[in-house]
């Protein structure tokens, strides 16, 4: 067995008490990626930086192999045991690099021989955070914060709907998105409504990958993010089309595939 890419020193390693590790939907079912996302990302922070990635709340770890295949760091969190007792997705081809953790207790990562707590360029939360009860989300804020470094940004994407399962609500958290941003700047972060631009819509979860959640870019006052590249006429058209309405319905009448780049894999 491969030794761990990370020691993940967690309060609790299972979310036992929240309704997606009781009754199971997302974790394991879902295993999204976007390599379009990654693109914008990698481009943003310069095509020779090499790249720490954490994924809070990862299912079946996609985007984090995906991370690391690009030749990047990531490693993943999950609430649930449920990915990693059945091996589901990629808990069977990178378990080093992925972890049961609950995000809502205190929380600390360490390279493996190392002291320092390790910090990341690129914390990201898709569909997650209104899981979280929001008596919660400052510890979870907080917990982002002890692991961003000085360039570093948290994306999110959240899905402001209740999602009813076996009479339970999965979503802890339901609130528009102007409430969101009002509590990510009560907790100290602030919402980047020009790398928002930049991204365009290519996230792994929400808008242009085909879903009616909604994406914030969050970051910590004193954080320095890489200045937004210019884009060409030609790159923002480009960007403009891809994973447009247009282009899956023209693709899936050409290879009944629908868009590729924008993954949301059912495992």
């Amino acid at each position: 067995m491969a030794e761990v890419a990370a020691i993940v020193n967690c309060e609790r390693a299972i979310a036992y008490e929240s309704p997606d590790h009781l009754i199971p939907k997302g974790t394991k079912r879902d295993n999204s990626t976007n390599s379009w996302f990654n693109l914008k990302l990698y481009r943003l922070y310069g095509w020779n930086t090499y790249l720490r990635i954490l994924d809070m709340g990862c299912s079946g770890g996609g985007f984090v192999k995906e991370c690391i295949d690009d030749g990047h760091f990531a490693i993943g969190l999950e609430g649930s045991d449920y990915s990693k007792m059945h091996r589901r997705a990629e808990w069977r081809t990178i378990p080093e690099h992925l972890f049961t953790c609950d995000i809502t207790g205190d929380l600390d990562i360490y390279a493996p021989d190392a002291e320092k707590r390790m910090l990341f360029n690129v914390v990201t939360s898709w569909e997650v955070i209104e899981h979280i009860a929001e008596n919660d989300l400052p510890v979870v804020a907080k917990n982002v914060k002890k692991h961003i470094s000085k360039d570093g940004m948290w994306i999110v994407s959240i899905a402001p709907w209740d999602d009813i399962v076996n009479g339970s609500n999965l979503h802890q958290c339901v609130h528009p998105e102007a409430w969101w941003i009002e509590k990510f700047t009560e907790i100290g972060f602030i919402p980047r409504n020009d790398y928002l631009k930049y991204f365009d819509g290519h996230f792994v979860r929400g808008s242009k990958a085909g879903r009616a959640s909604f994406n914030l870019v969050l970051t910590l006052p004193e954080n320095q993010l890489p200045n937004i590249p210019k884009e060409t006429p030609i790159q923002r058209a480009l960007s403009k089309w891809r994973g447009s309405m247009l282009q899956k319905i023209l693709n899936l009448i050409v290879t009944g595939q629908g868009c590729r780049g924008y993954d949301d894999t059912v495992n």
